[in-house]
């Protein structure tokens, strides 16, 4: 009998060590990108069923986001170093007049190319615009990503370009990781922007890895706790202290939260905990119905364009 319980402990130490071997292999190349041109990202959702078997098997293969499109109007490129030297690539795109700059900020897999339509418009409502690719992604140096948690100094980086730039007042615009790291920079590094738009920004780290749990259907307990703990520990940081919605708390400033509706990367509870927790008197929730984890601006502009006019005119 002693030899039986012997055997089952054996088996599921091996149990649990294979396992957190699996998923510390998943965790790296989830945030680690390699350098291919011509390969497509799929969504999970995009993927076969063999597709998907593979990929828990093997891990995804993921590779860093190109900046394909460029600004039809007249614009300077920026380079700007981190502390660990690496080096991102920036458009500032300056309009006569302005009465302030917005600085915009991509996610996950995105680029600064694919917010020009945002841009665009902050522009034609009289504003300087400076986008950014953050660290791994576009023409910005690096081929990891934290998700938001050394993204955060990338915004800061930004801000100090900008605020170096023009005195004039600066707002801050991010989707999902972008917004994200803007939660994190604002209070860490004590910027003091005028106004922020956040878009779909996800409530913690670990909510964002369930969201991938649950589009290749599998249990989000215990993976995307595990998946949280060995991508902290793969670059250095904690992934359960990396919380928007604790960022919340310490945003005074007048906040423009938006999601859509039709979101499966960031549900409603999410978007609920992060918009009760955002400490600004001045808040304001838009729930686009048609939209999903996109461009609001591009699916639904008829809305987010005066919704955006009106919020940066109050």
């Amino acid at each position: 009998m002693k030899k039986f319980w012997k055997r089952l402990l054996y088996s599921c130490l091996s149990l649990a060590l294979l396992l957190n071997v699996v998923v510390a292999f998943h965790a790296w190349k989830f945030t680690h990108f390699f350098n291919d041109t011509s390969h497509r990202n799929k969504r999970p959702e995009e993927m076969s069923v063999g597709e998907k078997a593979q990929m828990m098997l093997f891990g995804i293969r993921i590779s860093k986001s190109v900046t394909t499109a460029h600004p039809d109007v007249p614009y300077e490129t920026v380079r700007l170093k981190t502390k660990t030297g690496l080096h991102l690539e920036g458009w500032w795109i300056p309009t006569p007049n302005a009465t302030g700059t917005v600085i915009v900020l991509h996610g996950y897999l995105g680029n600064k190319g694919a917010h020009l339509a945002e841009a665009m418009w902050f522009r034609q409502l009289g504003y300087n615009v400076y986008l950014q690719d953050f660290r791994g992604h576009g023409n910005s140096d690096g081929y990891t990503c934290s998700i938001g948690y050394y993204e955060s100094e990338d915004v800061k980086l930004a801000w100090d370009y900008v605020t170096a730039k023009t005195p004039q007042p600066v707002v801050l615009w991010g989707m999902s990781m972008g917004a994200a790291a803007i939660m994190k920079a604002v209070p860490e590094y004590h910027l003091t922007p005028q106004k922020i738009i956040l878009e779909a920004p996800y409530a913690t780290l670990t909510d964002a890895v369930k969201s991938r749990m649950r589009a290749v259907h599998l249990p989000p307990t215990p993976f995307s706790q595990l998946l949280t703990f060995w991508g902290g520990v793969e670059q250095g940081f904690w992934g359960f202290s990396l919380n928007p919605q604790d960022y919340a708390r310490k945003l005074t400033m007048p906040v423009l939260h938006c999601w859509g509706q039709q979101d499966i990367r960031v549900l409603q509870d999410e978007t609920k905990r992060v918009y009760a927790a955002l400490a600004s008197s001045r808040k304001q929730l838009q729930v686009f119905k048609k939209s999903g984890h996109q461009s609001f601006c591009r699916n639904e502009p008829e809305i987010w364009k005066p919704l955006v006019k009106r919020f940066l005119k109050q």
